[in-house]
């Protein structure tokens, strides 16, 4: 099932970008072939990811397939700063986090429950997992409302963002610590007791020299191909008329995020639907307390502050979602119309954003 994502595949389509970028196609053609390569490129870096996992452990593996699987769009968000796209860089962290909590998780739910009529994963992960999306979503508010009430300035905005910014890292640290330390017995996936009874379906891909040799080479091309596509983004957004909103919250997000998406959704299938949960969940978690707190201590050591104060149409679309997934989840078991109900919140936010 995963011989798209076989090396030679990878190597033409990231040629290709590389031709259409450095003979200076048209921009519209660069846009397509390069967010094909990314595509190509991330579901490689995800496959790497996982074989490394195998041998990291699961905790740990956990982890890795979460930081590498958002590598992509960490990479994209730095090329996009130092262009000072800035709303674009926020619309592609809100189309992240809503992208993983609607899409990600609401197809794995829905294609694991056409498969298997119930599915059950762990219930204080995903209940704590919600808890600090939250906590996510209440960091995101506090400097939007000083901020638009006109507490504070512009300049005590960007101090008061790199405060937060450094307290949202902390609780990310904290969370792992939590999660792959102290409790990790306790939040352990309730299918882990069945990996014995798979032997042959979680053999890693590649031996472990060679899994960490495609890692590194394949976070290198997602680098190379990311600032490719950032190049061509400004025409592609004004020559079809999109908004910057639209086009980082949904385009950039989903060409990060496909990686992702196919792994947790074929992790569901298997009725490994605790791991598709950890995916999506913790995907959202990582974007919201590590990776936009990261960009904020980019561009304030690029010379000009990005601040953490997101439009009032990101803020109702990260809340919105926030707490339909944690409505879903919190029980601990899913079928295939609790995962329908997200992905219809997130056709409707992606037509309210279309038409901004």
């Amino acid at each position: 099932m995963k011989k798209w994502l076989s090396p030679a595949l990878l190597i033409i389509t990231f040629l290709l970008a590389g031709i259409a970028h450095y003979a200076h196609l048209n921009p519209i053609v660069q846009f397509v072939i390069a967010s094909i390569s990314v595509i190509f490129v991330a579901g490689f870096l995800g496959r790497a990811t996982e074989s490394v996992a195998h041998y990291a452990g699961q905790r740990l593996g956990g982890f890795l397939n979460a930081t590498f699987g958002n590598a992509a769009e960490l990479i994209i968000a730095i090329f996009l700063i130092r262009e000072g796209l800035y709303d674009m860089v926020k619309a592609s962290l809100t189309g992240s986090i809503i992208g993983n909590l609607l899409l990600v998780l609401g197809a794995s739910l829905f294609a694991g429950g056409l498969k298997f009529k119930v599915q059950n994963y762990n219930v204080s992960l995903a209940g704590l997992s919600g808890s600090l999306m939250i906590v996510a979503v209440i960091s995101l508010f506090v400097p939007a409302v000083f901020l638009n009430t006109h507490s504070i300035t512009a300049t005590e905005t960007d101090t008061l963002s790199l405060i937060v910014a450094g307290i949202l890292i902390l609780s990310y640290l904290a969370w792992l610590l939590f999660s792959m330390v102290t409790h990790k017995d306790y939040l352990a996936d309730v299918t882990d007791d069945r990996e014995q009874e798979l032997p042959h379906e979680h053999e890693p891909a590649w031996s472990k020299g060679r899994s960490i040799l495609y890692l590194v080479l394949a976070t290198v091309m997602v680098a190379l191909v990311s600032e490719w596509l950032v190049g061509t983004l400004e025409t592609f957004t004004t020559q079809f008329g999109l908004s910057e909103l639209f086009v980082g919250a949904f385009l950039v997000a989903i060409i990060g995020n496909a990686a992702e998406h196919s792994a947790a959704i074929l992790l569901a299938m298997k009725n490994k639907i605790g791991a598709s949960v950890e995916i999506a969940v913790g995907s959202s978690l990582q974007i919201a307390l590590f990776v936009a707190p990261v960009l904020i201590f980019v561009s304030y050591f690029t010379g000009d502050t990005m601040d953490i104060v997101f439009s009032t149409i990101e803020l109702v679309a990260i809340a919105v979602s926030v707490f339909i997934a944690k409505s879903i989840t919190q029980d601990g078991s899913t079928n295939w119309y609790e995962g329908l109900m997200l992905l219809v919140v997130y056709i409707m936010l992606g037509v309210s954003f279309f038409l901004v």
